[in-house]
């Protein structure tokens, strides 16, 4: 039997008010004493605890920023940062040879740095219900490097046009050593190529529960990013409103996340 629930958050676990509906309260509840549910996100640890709060699982691990960081309790378990050279060149990029200047989000664990409160940045705050600092993106740069940090993840947001011509320089110079996720046309998400939601989990079990294999392990996704975690657990579960490269490699297909999904399945499951 399955011994352990992982799952994504937006487009996944959320309900259309982008909230924990009472039926997944209900259902993690009932399991959460002998099955441990997780989130796994691309999330900054402190835009997921009012959703732990709201499954009364505040306080167990949790997975970060698709796998490049896990921590519990403010305590970080593991950690893999993107280098600094490689932040500096983008900032460079974005401030001299893009036509258009994109809005880039800089994280480090809870910190969240913007360069003005834009429209990018008020979008994010209101979906995710945490508000970032502002400082140009340079004075993070030094600030980090004095600090002797990089960065958990990188978004760049901005016109579909632009963003894409980004993305496309990010692919010649970086592919080898970043991980770039488009969840929309106008986002890019960016972290260390060594990390995915299924390292975040591979490395969660080691630390956490060290006698529960991978083939125990439910997980839910919906996006590009939730393909590779989809595919190797044990019971990998798509929502309806799921990417097709998810549906494919998943075991089963639940519910759109508007409708319980999550919650559904987990009902049937368990």
């Amino acid at each position: 039997m399955y011994k352990i629930i992982f799952s994504d958050i937006d487009g996944t676990l959320l309900n259309s008010d982008r909230d924990i509906s009472v039926s997944t309260i209900q259902q993690v509840d009932r399991l959460k004493e002998k099955t441990p549910f997780i989130l796994v996100s691309a999330r900054m640890p402190r835009q997921m605890y009012h959703l732990q709060e709201r499954l009364n699982i505040l306080g167990s691990p949790l997975i970060a920023f698709n796998g490049a960081l896990i921590t519990q309790d403010d305590k970080v378990i593991h950690s893999t940062e993107i280098p600094m050279e490689q932040i500096e060149t983008l900032v460079d990029y974005n401030e001299n040879t893009s036509e258009e200047k994109f809005h880039i989000g800089l994280f480090h664990n809870n910190e969240w740095y913007v360069e003005t409160m834009d429209y990018w940045a008020k979008r994010e705050m209101n979906n995710t219900k945490a508000k970032p600092e502002i400082m140009s993106n340079r004075d993070v740069v030094q600030k980090w490097k004095q600090e002797q940090k990089g960065a958990h993840k990188i978004m760049c947001m901005g016109s579909g046009e632009t963003v894409e011509k980004a993305f496309q320089y990010l692919k010649e110079n970086f592919n080898n050593s970043l991980h770039l996720y488009r969840s929309k046309d106008t986002y890019i998400e960016i972290a260390n190529k060594e990390v995915s939601k299924l390292t975040g989990i591979t490395k969660l079990l080691e630390h956490f529960y060290p006698k529960i294999n991978l083939s125990e392990v439910v997980a839910f996704g919906d996006n590009y990013n939730d393909v590779e975690m989809v595919r190797a657990v044990g019971h990998g579960v798509a929502v309806k409103n799921a990417r097709d490269e998810v549906k494919k490699v998943a075991d089963a297909i639940t519910n759109h996340h508007k409708e319980n999904g999550v919650a559904k399945y987990l009902e049937k499951l368990f």
